[in-house]
């Protein structure tokens, strides 16, 4: 692990954007389904997924999901049920209500606040299947009021044929109740376009490859959709009271992740400094995911050294990291200072898999340095604002004439007349009526 001064540290990983042939791939798979629906969806899966399905088996049926619990430990149904519990109540604490306000001349100003009406979850099923993040899309939708909620997945996890049983639990306990056996950007195409099997959502939010992400970029206008994300990222912001074993296995969590995820130490301590890289060292060799985090660590990983801990808070700003853990003899006093991070972890008990998994906040959170100007998924991204106006008449003409000077300053002069002609209705005559 790289030490160095935070000052000769830069770290460039931007989104993917895809190789022109991977753009054209989903180019020509998200019009084929737009044009072909399930005949085409079909076709794309047993393609790529090497799975053949008909129309009619598109759809996962009672019986598999209940099978799914037969295949899981109780201990697994245990402790998602317990998350799901901590992560919905979590995010009750969100909702928002509808306003309206009376103003003393009559107008009624207000907002409307509603659910979507139909999200698309994607679980991704390649490399690794995640249940947790199931449990981070579907149950923020749920509190809003979504009332439907349509999951959709690869048939086949990890290269074997099947829907990964932990899937589908997660699912059923986070209480989704549509399922399709179908991924990549076809899924992403049905989910946007609808076919005759699966209608049509509002929404399409959670993480896949390059080509659900390139799908979901495809199609966002159609839908609306969560984020492109970048890989994973964490910094530990520590100082000489930490206890470099827990550091090093908080770095190690995220290397894991991917070979292009991002673990950085930011301290003002040499002696933790080296006493970390040395710990990262000694526990990689006995992690299981050893090859992709030893390649995250040597390309994206790094312990920045800092004259100060406020220097160090300024270091943590400009990087903006998805997760940052405070691991300093009193965490609490420096958050006030810290500004952009898309979750923080205070202490030496709050590692960042508490969060990731159980603890209730949500774990799809900013990457990329966006948290500057992001935030984590909540149950906003699940809702839609109308605002309301109603305007008396003392309103109208005690305010037409601004109105009007607004809109001829614009050039707008059919703007200005709508509010006109209702001035000289209402017998305000208004200067510049609609005849001008």
């Amino acid at each position: 692990m790289k030490i160095m001064r935070a000052e000769q540290f830069g770290i460039t990983r931007e989104v993917e954007y895809g190789s022109p042939e991977q753009n054209e791939a989903v180019r020509e798979i998200v019009e084929a389904v737009r044009n072909e629906g399930d005949a085409a969806l079909l076709r794309y899966t047993e393609l790529h997924d090497k799975v053949s399905l008909d129309a009619a088996s598109l759809r996962v049926g009672d019986a598999e999901i209940e099978a799914a619990y037969d295949r899981v430990e109780p201990e697994f149904v245990a402790a998602i049920r317990e998350a799901a519990a901590n992560i919905r109540s979590f995010h009750e604490k969100q909702k928002r209500t509808s306003w309206m306000d009376l103003q003393p001349d009559g107008s009624l100003l207000g907002q409307i606040v509603r659910p979507l009406r139909r999200v698309g979850v994607y679980v991704p099923g390649g490399k690794a299947a995640y249940p947790s993040s199931v449990l981070m899309n579907v149950i923020p939708a749920q509190v809003a009021g979504v009332p439907e909620i349509v999951m959709v997945t690869p048939p086949a996890t990890g290269g074997t044929e099947g829907i990964d049983p932990y899937i589908l639990v997660a699912a059923a306990e986070a209480g989704v109740r549509e399922m399709y056996r179908v991924g990549g950007a076809q899924a992403v195409a049905a989910l946007a376009y609808g076919t005759a099997t699966i209608a049509p959502v509002d929404k399409i939010c959670g993480p896949g490859n390059i080509y659900v992400a390139l799908a979901k970029r495809a199609v966002f206008g159609v839908v609306d959709i969560d984020s492109i994300a970048g890989p994973s990222e964490i910094v530990v912001l520590a100082d000489e009271t930490a206890d470099p074993v827990y550091v090093a296995a908080d770095l190690l969590s995220q290397a894991e992740h991917d070979e292009m995820a991002s673990a950085v130490l930011v301290t003002p301590s040499e002696t933790l400094a080296r006493a970390v890289a040395d710990e990262v060292e000694r526990q990689l060799q006995a992690l299981p995911r050893e090859p992709i985090a030893r390649r995250s660590i040597d390309s994206y990983g790094a312990a920045l050294l800092v004259d100060s801990l406020a220097e160090g808070i300024d270091v943590v700003n400009r990087m903006a990291p998805e997760h940052l853990e405070v691991l300093t003899a009193d965490p609490l006093s420096l958050l006030a200072r810290i500004e952009n991070a898309g979750a923080i972890f205070l202490g030496p008990h709050s590692s960042e898999p508490v969060g990731d998994y159980f603890a209730g906040p949500n774990h799809i959170l900013p990457t990329n340095g966006t948290a500057r100007f992001s935030s984590p998924v909540t149950v906003d991204d699940f809702l839609k604002k109308s605002s309301l106006i109603y305007y008396s008449k003392e309103a109208l003409l005690a305010n037409g004439e601004k109105i009007m000077t607004l809109a001829r300053r614009e050039g707008l002069e059919g703007h200005a007349r709508a509010i006109a002609v209702r001035l000289e209705r209402e017998g305000a005559g208004g200067s510049g009526g609609a005849g001008r």
